[in-house]
């Protein structure tokens, strides 16, 4: 729904404009904040009636998103060369910024997401239904997405803050986990968390010994 796109938005931002509010955080602190208003941006442009419609908040996002890649796009053509490379680098997505400091300054973030979510894994079982059979279940459906929409912008924005947008691993950890073991969230959440970490760092591993 846009939250590494908008998280770009304000790293890209920090970078061609020459922002240095924070020091070395500058960058980190910008593509978290422009993340977690990117959240809340599409969350409102997409409520209508009090309710919230998956598809409708999809759309949103994806319309956010192209908003977003302009906005890189008109970044990246004001900014010199050093800033390009820099900005290229950045949205290639990198460890090699992640300091112990930053991801310090992040875990609460991180935390608070990994330990809320396995809570609501067997709502998330019953939403997976629809979204009608969720609420004849007692599944109060509304406060749940903006529940857990808050849990994945807090995950994704920290994330994305430390290492740039490194989209591969949420597009295929989850998946595989799902097609092995199938699609209950109980052992979906903390295995997808456990096997994202590992295929990231197998992932940089390999990286850095090619290179």
């Amino acid at each position: 729904i846009g939250i590494s796109a908008g998280a770009a938005v304000g790293a890209v931002a920090s970078i061609a404009l020459g922002l240095t509010f924070f020091g070395n955080w500058t960058i980190t602190v910008f593509a978290f904040v422009a993340g977690l208003a990117t959240v809340l941006l599409v969350y409102t442009l997409s409520r209508s009636g009090g309710r919230t419609e998956v598809v409708t908040l999809i759309l949103t996002g994806i319309a956010v998103n192209a908003f977003a890649g302009a906005l890189i796009g008109l970044f990246i053509f004001f900014a010199d060369n050093a800033q390009i490379t820099q900005i290229t680098f950045w949205q290639l997505g990198s460890l090699s910024q992640a300091t112990w400091p930053k991801v310090l300054a992040v875990l609460p973030c991180a935390l608070a997401g990994l330990l809320i979510a396995p809570f609501y894994a067997r709502k998330l079982d019953l939403l997976a239904l629809g979204e009608r059979p969720a609420r004849h279940l007692g599944v109060d459906v509304e406060r749940l997405r903006i529940l857990l929409v808050l849990v994945v912008a807090l995950l994704t924005a920290a994330a994305v803050a430390v290492a740039g947008i490194i989209s591969f691993v949420g597009l295929l950890v989850p998946h595989l986990l799902r097609m092995a073991n199938g699609p209950g969230h109980r052992f979906l959440i903390p295995g997808s968390a456990l096997g994202g970490a590992l295929v990231l760092v197998a992932g940089d591993l390999a990286a850095r010994t090619v290179a």
